[in-house]
């Protein structure tokens, strides 16, 4: 699906908000992960490791793909992280505030 001029900009703003956050809550799981002192230096550098690998997976799906056919899907990926703001959503068009609604629906059903 290819997006309106309007959303391709306002993604692009969105974009760069989200990402950060999301970096930011990943160092925050790390830190809590560091500070773990019911596990061993080696088990939290273990943990640490694995951590890190499968955020860096939800960051690329989410993230990577930064094309304009693209940007919903990569929406729909931010807003399944919860890391879209509700005025950040009523900013986009009817059409992609619907298409994020609908996934949400489905995600929140299973």
């Amino acid at each position: 699906m290819r997006i309106a001029e309007s959303d391709w900009k306002l993604f692009k703003i969105v974009r760069e908000k989200a990402l950060d956050r999301y970096c930011r809550r990943v160092l925050e799981e790390c830190e809590r992960i560091c500070r773990d002192e019911t596990q061993s230096s080696h088990e939290r550098y273990g943990t640490l490791y694995r951590h890190i690998h499968a955020r860096d997976k939800d960051m690329a799906n989410a993230f990577d793909d930064f094309s304009r056919s693209k940007a919903v899907l990569c929406l729909m990926l931010m807003h399944k992280y919860d890391l879209l703001m509700e005025d950040e959503i009523r900013g986009f068009t009817e059409e992609v505030q619907q298409s994020l609604e609908e996934v949400s629906k489905n995600w929140n059903a299973h």
